[in-house]
Order: structure tokens, then sequence, then C-alpha cells
């Protein structure tokens, strides 16, 4: 049986990843429609990767006797100004998400739930991942210098840019 202090905090954190899912999907519809196609597949499969975070969440909780409450989401932005402040949020949103991730961490560390704390190194391990990623991309941005064929061929490299296939099946 969960701890409710933990329980709280995966919920919690199940609301970010909700808002992430929602915050890219909004970015990669907004890409779409400024032709930048590359972009707004990468942010389509940042949608879905984030969709899975939280499912994986939604299945833990209940799978230890928890409930997972189901949020509603935040209404993102619909304009994002330009690619390189689109990647400057992205890993602005990433770093907060980690933070976030450190803080459930720490409540299953001082509850001594360290099946839970197994569980979220998981999470860990995936935000070093992301924020390495948007750091790539963003050295990237910074070559181009907002060159107008160097954004063509960032955008269309993008589409080759790839985040680890996520399961849901809690194997911890």
């Amino acid at each position: 049986m969960l701890n409710k202090r933990v329980e709280e905090a995966l919920n919690s954190q199940l609301v970010i990843e909700a808002n992430s899912s929602h915050y890219y999907l909004a970015i990669a519809s907004w890409a779409e429609t400024k032709g930048l196609n590359g972009t707004s597949e990468f942010f389509y499969e940042q949608s879905d990767e984030e969709r899975m975070h939280m499912l994986r969440l939604v299945k833990f909780i209940n799978e230890r006797g928890g409930q997972a409450i189901i949020p509603q989401v935040d209404m993102p932005p619909k304009d994002f100004g330009t690619i390189t402040n689109v990647f400057n949020e992205f890993l602005n949103h990433e770093l907060l998400v980690s933070a976030k991730v450190n803080e459930v961490v720490g409540v299953c560390h001082e509850e001594k739930d360290f099946a839970t704390m197994n569980f979220m190194q998981w999470y860990v391990s995936e935000q070093i991942e992301e924020e390495a990623l948007v750091r790539s991309i963003i050295d990237k941005l910074n070559l181009i210098d907002g060159e107008k064929s160097g954004l063509y061929m960032f955008d269309r490299d993008l589409k080759t840019i790839k985040s680890p296939q996520i399961t849901i099946n809690n194997d911890i």
C-alpha cells in the first residue's frame, strides 16, 4: 500500500507529465502551421512520450494500492515566437520536470519507500537523457544563428532525432 504522502507526490508528478504532453502538443501544432515539419514531428513524438510517462505513473500508483487522479490540463500558449525560443523553453520546461522528479524521489527517501524510489529512478535517468538531448539541439541551433538555409536543414534533420522508446509496463 502506498504511503499517502508518496501517493500525493506521484499524483503531482502525474499532473506535470500530463501538462508536458499537452504543452508539447501545442508546440507541435504551432510548428506545423509554420512549415516546420521536422520540429512538428519531433514535438508530436515528445507529446506522446510525456503521455506514456503519465500512463506509467497511473499504472504504478494503482498497482501499489493508491489511486491515480487524472488531472485537468493547463491551457498551453498558442504562439511560441521563434524556433530558438521554442527550444530554450523546452530546456527550461525539462529542467522544471527534473526538479519535480527529484522532489518525488526526496519524498520517497524521507518516507523510506524504496520500491517507489527505485521506480522513480527510471524518471531520473529519463530526465538526464532529455536535458542532454535538448542541449545538443540548442547547440545546433546556435551554430546556424538564424540563417534560413541552416534553419531549413536543421528542421529537416530534426526528423532523424528520436527519443528512446517508452513502454508502460512497470519493469522496476
